[in-house]
């Protein structure tokens, strides 16, 4: 296992992730585990397999090349192409991720899912945009996965970007003691702060933790009036309803000092696809995606409250 934890990817140019113009690091590995997870391919910390259908000849050279016999034989392209098709190419319980199932692969049909990078590599590449930055206001985020599971490493990624002039944001569901959190906060201007839910039977029951460190940990930004942008997901049937978001109103108006700003995050599906390509059956893929424009009444819940309210992060009105 690496010493430093696994990158999925660097994705450059978000615009909903903070003001300006960003570069989102996403790391591996996560303290939660949200059944709606956006990101499935950052939950564990250790490398893992996409398999991409579409590019897939089934030619049979990974299987000749797997030691392990965690590949099934090939059929049809076509026929595991095909929306309703049950195929899989991994037999998962069986692969113990050697990868040279990927090594065989001629057509990018299989890929690794995590790469190893040092900090200094994360920060060049992040640094290739700094006009970009310098013009919109912009800089880096750090996301996951969950980065206060490698506070190491987030801290010397935000020490590196504070040292090279680029602003950053700590993307974080907050579950992690005070004593962590707290001395990165040197080298963030802004916390991207999840709220999952209020009531901790429900947060557990959705996501594997409770939430009494994460409504701490808020109090606590909130005390030393540390700039966050509140994140509230709303999932169907858990956290949409307007019942619910006139709780969290209640709630946000304890806080010594309200949020810069609250988004409200409907529900999507869009990663659909990466759930099917790490062979994972998602509880939420017949789920459709979420009209924003349903959260408008939640929305002026919280603008008649007095907060900067957004529906998805862009302003939605």
């Amino acid at each position: 296992m690496s010493a430093n934890p696994l990158i999925t990817q660097i994705q450059r140019f978000s615009v909903n992730d903070g003001p300006g113009f960003r570069t989102n690091v996403f790391l591996k590995g996560c303290n939660m585990h949200c059944i709606w997870c956006h990101n499935p391919e950052t939950i564990k910390p250790y490398p893992e397999l996409f398999w991409r259908k579409m590019l897939c000849v089934q030619c049979g050279h990974c299987m000749d090349a797997c030691p392990r016999d965690a590949i099934n034989p090939p059929i049809d392209p076509e026929e595991a192409r095909a929306d309703d098709s049950t195929y899989q190419k991994i037999i998962r319980e069986d692969c113990d991720l050697c990868m040279k199932c990927v090594d065989a692969c001629m057509n990018d049909a299989l890929e690794i899912v995590g790469k190893e990078l040092t900090v200094d590599e994360v920060l060049d590449e992040v640094e290739q945009d700094g006009i970009f930055y310098d013009n919109s206001g912009g800089g880096m985020n750090i996301s996951g996965g969950e980065p206060m599971a490698h506070p190491e490493f987030t801290a010397k990624l935000l020490e590196g970007a504070r040292a090279r002039g680029i602003s950053s944001c700590l993307d974080t569901n907050g579950n992690c003691k005070w004593e962590v959190l707290e001395p990165l906060l040197k080298n963030v201007d802004i916390v991207l702060y999840d709220l999952k839910h209020l009531d901790s039977a429900e947060h557990k029951k959705m996501t594997g933790v409770g939430n009494e460190l994460i409504l701490e940990n808020l109090k606590r930004l909130s005390e030393i009036k540390q700039p966050v942008w509140l994140r509230i997901v709303c999932i169907p049937d858990y956290s949409d309803s307007l019942e619910y978001h006139e709780m969290v109103v209640e709630f946000l108006k304890t806080l010594p000092n309200p949020p810069e700003r609250i988004d409200l995050l409907p529900f999507h599906n869009w990663c659909e696809m990466k759930y099917k390509q790490l062979g994972i059956d998602w509880v939420f893929a017949d789920t459709q995606a979420m009209e924003p424009s349903l959260m408008r009444p939640a929305l002026e819940l919280y603008k008649e409250a007095g907060f900067n309210a957004t529906i998805g992060g862009s302003g939605f009105e």
